[in-house]
């Protein structure tokens, strides 16, 4: 890119009164190495050249420039007309008043930040109202300019894109993460209405992301892990390749300095060792093509750096046992030729065996459609082709951008469209099930993982999941009903466990019952925030009623020990409940009970609230084991649920885990798993004991080491049934030399002390070695 020159004036806008003088550009590279002088307003990804493209070399550089927006309109005068060009220009005079003064860290003025991301957003093609937001994205938040005003001046569409943009007003949060999580719920359900705010929005993040070097290295740091965390997700999800790479890319720059700039010299290094092969095997496929009369551009290209450096990491290689650094892209005329030309490649180069991917029959969640194959270049090297057509091409690079469409009616949208539109509408449905900003968050990203399995319905309809998903998310995938009601599933017409991982083309029938419900146990293994949520949102209405009332227990138990009355005024009430953000006491209560809260946290708020120490004082974590015991009396249904690991009964020692969302997990004292999980999270362990009046049975496991002789199994079973206990399961273990036998059952008894006379009577069975209760 060429530096673009200082011009302050543009043709029907006036000049900036009172600029300040130009001070040096925070400027980053791009994409490629040949964008080391990039300025503020140039920052469209290059097209890809006949030659290779190269990753950047180094640690971006500052580079000299102030504001213009001349590159910016000719951009617009592409393909805008005069009308809306001309509320553009209203929209950047508005910005470049409200920014007057103002300067980014590197010194140059603000209004530069503003012009660049429009520039970005233009590359695109993107309409008026978009521009114009992107010139307005920072003066709510900034310049304390109101909604009400943008909608005045440029209309409800554009001040609605600016909104969503803007971060929150200065609400008191209880922490930097809960804040920055409210900021994403919002930026997201903003982009479910309408995605041009989350183009907008990654345009921002890359302009600021090309001109860190002026930061911190701390700061730099942290915005680089949100960004890779979160934007580059969104990025690849939306088909924005050139974004997702470029920001990849500077994250690494910026969270692993050294480690960068060593590959860059390696990669730099290595590009002139194998020059002459890449210039061999460009000419030997365009020969080949030709020949076999196929239009076609080959394109060279190499691997990002951060795509070498993870594929290093993940396989445990050193930089020369990557070999394919580079890599070709052949764009040809039409769909049937991706094959032909597969099929010419294909004999002039030895295809590796499993290397070849079809993703034009089944193209990837984002929209992305090439053939991708590994041949067996010259000298033995590996190299990647990708086959695919021009449309094709521009998916793959600009993913929705490329398809922007205003129109109503699902008629008008393309396949990308719809999918993209599907997508955005699950976060509407995630978000009405969800109970916080970051849960929410926690949902979404979930359902950014860009590897995917594909599978099938017995109707043989195609649906795309994340790798690892299970049948649970394959059932909420097709409709919430369908989740909720799941019993048991048959994968390729054979009965499979719900937590079973689906794999690449598995054809998946669920089986469904109108009175089953969901299980606690699912969120243990699903993978999809759809998923999640909708289990989430379940457990907390069904068993709502348990939830307040093992809540409202909690908080009792939790304000007693302070010393404080568990009755609370009305005027406290209301007060908490502002400042935790509940709707009412009950769904206070609630969410203590399911473990979202912690107890002992809000009765030391309410304490401060009260007048004594301050709310945010650190609280010890073994403050929670040191409450008076919360009674558990075995039927508190789904809120309270005994640990199946060690399966613990009346009259055992025992301690609760307040597990997120899922209530009240009782675990024996002595639990092996417990003790580990509670050195990881101690503040979210209880003390409980058993309630005096328990009218159920309790499951316990005993294991027998037997002879192996006739009647032995009638005989053991006998006695459990004569000792008043119930066989809910038996199982046998034989020994190499088939003379022992062990046998496991699963009872049901009342209590400590009737398992014990249980296992007297069984031991004096003939042919009982050993019994003993089964500990986790």
């Amino acid at each position: 890119m060429n530096l673009i020159p200082a011009d302050p004036t543009l043709s029907g806008m006036p000049a900036r009164a009172n600029q300040p003088a130009p001070a040096p550009a925070a400027a980053t590279s791009g994409a490629d190495a040949g964008d080391s002088t990039a300025t503020l307003a140039s920052s469209a990804p290059a097209p890809i050249p006949p030659v290779i493209s190269s990753s950047p070399l180094a640690t971006p550089t500052l580079t000299a420039g102030v504001a213009s927006v001349t590159h910016l309109t000719e951009k617009l005068a592409e393909y805008m007309n005069a009308a809306d060009l001309k509320k553009v220009k209203e929209a950047y005079r508005f910005s470049d008043e409200m920014h007057l003064g103002q300067v980014r860290k590197s010194g140059e003025p603000y209004i530069s930040h503003p012009i660049a991301v429009a520039e970005i957003c233009a590359d695109w093609k993107l309409d008026a109202q978009a521009i114009m937001a992107a010139l307005l994205h920072d003066v709510m938040e900034d310049q304390d300019v109101k909604k009400e005003e943008l909608i005045e001046r440029f209309g409800a569409p554009v001040a609605n894109l600016v909104d969503g943009l803007s971060k929150l007003e200065k609400i008191e949060f209880q922490s930097q993460i809960e804040a920055q999580a409210e900021n994403f719920r919002k930026m997201l359900l903003a982009m479910a209405s309408d995605v041009r705010v989350i183009l907008i929005k990654l345009a921002d993040r890359l302009h600021n992301m090309r001109t860190m070097e002026v930061m911190a290295p701390a700061k730099k740091a942290r915005i680089s892990s949100e960004t890779m965390e979160v934007y580059v997700p969104i990025a690849h999800r939306l088909g924005l390749n050139n974004i997702y790479r470029e920001l990849q890319d500077l994250s690494f720059s910026h969270l692993y300095p050294l480690r960068y700039r060593t590959l860059a010299k390696a990669v730099k290094a290595a590009r002139g060792n194998r020059r002459e092969v890449v210039k061999k095997i460009l000419e030997s496929v365009k020969n080949t093509l030709a020949m076999a009369n196929i239009e076609a551009e080959v394109y060279g290209r190499e691997k990002t750096l951060y795509g070498i450096y993870k594929k290093m990491r993940s396989k445990h290689l050193s930089f020369s046992q990557v070999l394919d650094v580079y890599g070709f892209r052949v764009v040809v005329d039409s769909f049937p030729n991706c094959y032909v030309a597969l099929g010419t490649l294909h004999s002039l180069y030895k295809p590796m065996p499993g290397k070849f991917k079809d993703y034009i029959a089944i193209r990837k969640l984002n929209g992305y459609q090439s053939l991708h194959t590994t041949l067996i270049g010259p000298y033995g090297t590996p190299v990647e082709f990708q086959i695919r057509t021009q449309e094709m091409h521009r998916t793959a690079e600009s993913g929705v951008a490329a398809h922007w469409l205003y129109k109503n009616g699902d008629a008008n949208m393309s396949d990308m469209q719809q999918r993209t539109h599907a997508w955005l509408q699950s976060l509407l449905d995630i978000q009405q099930q969800t109970g916080d900003s970051a849960e929410f968050l926690e949902h979404v990203k979930v359902d950014l993982f860009p590897d995917s399995v594909y599978v099938f319905t017995p109707k043989s309809k195609i649906i795309a999941l994340p790798r690892g998903a299970t049948p649970i998310d394959f059932a909420y995938s097709i409709h919430t009903g369908i989740g909720d009601h799941t019993v048991s599933v048959n994968i390729n017409n054979e009965p499979a466990s719900l937590r079973t991982e689906l794999r690449n083309g598995d054809i998946v029938e669920i089986v469904t019952d109108a009175n089953s419900r969901p299980s606690p146990t699912w969120l243990s293994f699903v993978r999809t925030g759809k998923a999640r949520s909708a289990i989430r949102h379940h457990l907390r209405t069904i068993n709502l009623p348990e939830s307040i009332t093992l809540g409202e227990q909690l908080l009792s138990h939790a304000l007693t020990s302070l010393g404080i009355n568990p009755e609370l005024e009305e005027h406290l009430v209301e007060r908490l409940l502002n400042e935790s953000s509940a709707k009412s006491l009950d769904e206070l209560y609630a969410d203590i009970g399911i473990g979202k809260r912690m107890a002992a946290l809000v009765a030391r708020h309410i304490f401060g609230l009260r007048g004594g120490e301050s709310a945010s004082a650190p609280v010890d974590h073994n403050s929670a084991a040191e409450l008076d015991p919360v009674t558990i009396c075995g039927s508190e249904g789904v809120s309270v649920q005994l640990a199946p690991c060690c399966l613990p009964i009346p009259g055992d020692s025992i301690i609760g885990q307040l597990r997120r969302d899922q209530g009240l997990l009782v675990h024996t004292g002595d639990c092996t798993l417990a003790k580990r999980q509670k050195i990881k999270e101690p503040d979210r362990w209880i003390a409980v004991k058993w309630g005096t009046e328990l009218n159920r049975r309790f499951d316990s496991r005993i294991k027998l080491l037997i002879n192996n002789e006739k009647g032995i199994l009638a005989r053991v079973a006998a006695e459990i049934g004569e000792s008043d206990a119930n066989i809910t399961y038996v199982g046998m273990d034989e020994d190499k030399e088939h003379v022992l036998h062990q046998l496991r059952f699963t009872i049901q008894v009342k209590d400590r002390v009737h398992l014990a006379g249980l296992l007297r009577n069984v031991r004096r069975v003939a042919g009982v070695n050993r019994i003993l209760r089964e500990r986790s």
